[in-house]
């Protein structure tokens, strides 16, 4: 079994759905050559019983990336995590954080919490099934387990079952009551409740994730656990990933405009296969957040890239008012 050292944790970017497919990665890649990035989360039902295996379609530029799994049956999720090691992945991850009720309903995700024992034996099946490393992703709780003992127990649960490094959200997940977007929002968080974890269980890798936006937190963090994931902010404002490189690994900063230079050969490549540049553009979006420009860019990506034909030429004309305003 392979491990993961302090290195390979430092920063991430979170498993988002709808967000962060194989264009998103490839992209976040060009950002950042460092950061662990994600796939979004892939039911082990879909590629064991759907026998869905192009959802494992990726790139060799994206590594080191990982798999995210979601179920709770260790034999299904054991053969997944083999289908995702065979291609190609450097990491399988087991979902026990998203609160969505679909998700609920397959029971898996954060609702997985409230059964450690059951998280363990999938743990463990996965484990024995590959030998690239396998982590967990949850919260700090649900619904009414607001205590810290809760957190510990499913912790000491998941180092039992051989865990390395546990992912953990800062805030719990209300499964009643709350979509996912507030439950991204509305629960407070506890960054002290993971440092706590960190110093209790000082041989558990620690990364944490959650409301993190600038690379100062990221420092801050990184002074208290292993790693920090970041999530919407990587998302929303994509060359923080340039900036917390720049910052941890003295890379210089590119330029934003060099950056989407040199997507071209993967869009190209991509338009030529028949994908739509709207599934690739839509990442791009936030490219140019709060510099001037930054609106048109977005606005003639956003009015164009769904038309038929759309190819190279948009991005160019789309960069066009950052040109001008710089």
């Amino acid at each position: 079994m392979q491990s993961l050292d302090r290195n390979d944790i430092q920063v991430s970017v979170a498993p988002m759905m709808d967000w962060t497919d194989r264009h998103c990665r490839y992209f976040h890649r060009l950002l950042s050559p460092h950061a662990r990035l994600y796939t979004e989360m892939v039911t082990s039902a879909a590629l064991v019983r759907g026998k869905q295996l192009r959802l494992l379609e990726h790139s060799q530029q994206e590594h080191p990336v990982a798999l995210q799994l979601g179920g709770s049956e260790p034999e299904e999720l054991a053969i997944a995590a083999r289908y995702g090691a065979d291609a190609g992945y450097d990491e399988i991850n087991l979902n026990v954080g998203c609160p969505s009720d679909r998700v609920q309903s397959g029971r898996f995700g954060a609702c997985l919490m409230r059964e450690p024992a059951l998280v363990g034996d999938c743990v463990k099946a996965m484990r024995d099934a590959v030998d690239v490393p396998v982590t967990v992703k949850c919260r700090i709780g649900v619904d009414d387990q607001d205590d810290y003992a809760d957190l510990q127990h499913f912790t000491e649960t998941m180092i039992a079952a051989g865990v390395e490094v546990l992912v953990v959200h800062a805030r719990k997940a209300w499964l009643q009551g709350l979509s996912p977007k507030e439950n991204r929002e509305i629960p407070p968080l506890d960054y002290e409740r993971v440092y706590r974890l960190k110093r209790e269980f000082p041989q558990l890798m620690v990364v944490i994730n959650g409301g993190i936006t600038t690379v100062e937190q990221v420092q801050a963090h990184l002074k208290q656990v292993d790693g920090v994931m970041l999530g919407r902010a990587a998302y929303h404002d994509p060359y923080v990933l340039a900036q917390v490189e720049a910052a941890l690994h003295g890379e210089p900063l590119p330029a934003r405009e060099d950056v989407l230079l040199r997507m071209r050969p993967y869009i190209e490549a991509e338009l030529a296969r028949g994908t739509a540049l709207k599934h690739i553009s839509r990442h791009l979006l936030g490219l140019y957040q709060g510099e001037p420009g930054a609106r048109g860019f977005r606005r003639r990506l956003s009015e164009g890239a769904h038309l038929p034909g759309a190819g190279w030429g948009l991005i160019e004309q789309a960069m066009a008012p950052a040109r001008v305003a710089a």
